[in-house]
């Protein structure tokens, strides 16, 4: 009897020992599943046999050996129990962890927030600076476009400077006083008068009168009839019509004038009967020879205007040696001539401004029929127009230019 109770103790024995070793095993279970990320610890697990059952156990089961079983088994379940409380610490460390994290992410948060909101109140700023940075480059391209001009302004004073200390030596040209005194004051003044050409059309005459006022009443009265001169076999009239006359004058005017390193200008020249290409020939004949002070020649221009020379030199130097000596005796055919060496300078027109004008004492007749000879007509335009009760007076110049012609009407500056 003694017997069946042990062994039925025994087996409650061991089914409770197989029972905690569930239960320690569920529990570690749970804990794992609650701290899967803390990976420390899972080594320190005591992995249990897998079958605790009695069937697999010795069939001569001692309670020595029972007993000793037991103890074993709950010092796995106390290194299990520490294993537990280990992990719930580890979770306890991550979860003060993951709180820190939150609360490092909320200030990180607010700091986002902060400079998004330093961001917009300094975009207005932002702008400017870019702005700014604009301005400045635009500056730096205007400062660069103004050095550029102030070189161009150093290099044309540099060049004028050059000039003013050539040889202050002018072209010979001949002048002639023709009566005209002006007021003391213009004594330094240097005139230029204007010479303006206009294109006559056929049909039509010019009339200057001597008086503004003729020229006047002419223009208001606008239609004229014009009795034809029965001598001529013409009888009747013609209607012409009368017009204002005007120009454009040059107002204000800049030239450019630049001195040449390498020309010459030759004035003084004798009236040769030679031809314009034998004349330069013979120039660049002698001015081409080293002996002369001269050299290669490089190109020759007669001045149709003034009938000076122009010679330009290949090599620099040759004309400053000859524009020295300032004058220079010349062999051409079998006398010798003095000719008068100078600095060449060419000129440039720059500016030009022109105002309308009208001609106060000229008038343009225009519509006149082809039914006279030239020298009848002008003659019946004359006498119409210099007769006061035809609104006329004394006529001072007529220019006409018959049907199927063309004329170039010069007008020049009225001195008077």
């Amino acid at each position: 009897m003694g017997r069946p109770g042990n062994e039925s103790e025994r087996g409650r024995s061991q089914a409770g020992s197989a029972d905690a070793a569930a239960g320690c095993w569920g529990g570690v279970s749970d804990t794992m599943t609650d701290s899967e990320e803390v990976t420390g610890h899972q080594e320190s697990f005591v992995r249990l046999p897998d079958e605790l059952t009695l069937e697999n156990s010795s069939p001569e089961m001692t309670p020595e050996r029972l007993q000793q079983e037991i103890e074993k088994y709950k010092e796995r379940c106390q290194a299990l129990e520490q294993d537990r409380l280990e992990l719930g610490m580890a979770k306890e460390a991550a979860e003060q962890r993951t709180q820190g994290f939150q609360r490092e992410a909320e200030l990180l948060r607010g700091k986002l927030e902060r400079e998004k909101c330093l961001s917009r109140e300094l975009e207005p700023s932002y702008q400017e600076l870019c702005l700014a940075k604009e301005e400045r480059g635009k500056l730096l391209q205007e400062k660069q476009e103004l050095e550029k001009e102030l070189e161009e302004l150093e290099e044309r004073r540099v060049a004028w400077e050059a000039q003013a200390k050539a040889p202050p030596s002018l072209p010979d040209r001949k002048m002639l006083f023709k009566g005209h005194v002006t007021e003391a004051e213009d004594v330094n003044a240097l005139v230029v008068a204007p010479r303006i050409q206009r294109a006559l059309p056929g049909g039509s005459a010019l009339l200057t009168f001597e008086e503004p006022e003729v020229a006047q009443r002419i223009l208001e009265m606008k239609w004229h009839e014009v009795k034809l001169d029965e001598s001529a076999a013409c009888e009747g009239r013609v209607r012409v019509q009368a017009e204002p006359v005007e120009l454009l004058l040059p107002s204000a005017l800049e030239i450019e004038l630049k001195l040449s390193d390498r020309c010459i200008l030759l004035s003084s020249l004798p009236h040769l009967d030679l031809s314009e290409e034998q004349l330069l020939d013979k120039l660049e004949l002698f001015f081409s020879k080293e002996k002369n002070g001269g050299g290669e020649v490089e190109q020759r221009e007669l001045l149709s205007d003034s009938g000076h020379v122009v010679l330009t030199f290949v090599h620099d130097g040759v004309a400053e040696q000859l524009m020295k000596k300032g004058r220079i005796q010349v062999p051409i055919g079998k006398q010798t001539y003095e000719l008068k060496v100078t600095p060449y300078m060419s000129g440039q027109i720059t500016d030009l401004q022109v105002r309308p004008s009208v001609c106060a004492k000229t008038v343009l007749l225009s519509g006149i029929p082809d039914i006279l000879d030239e020298e009848s007509m002008r003659d019946a335009l004359e006498i119409h127009f210099q007769k006061p009760s035809r609104g006329g007076g004394e006529v001072d110049a007529l220019g006409y230019v018959p049907v199927g012609r063309q004329g170039l009407a010069v007008f020049e500056e009225d001195a008077d």
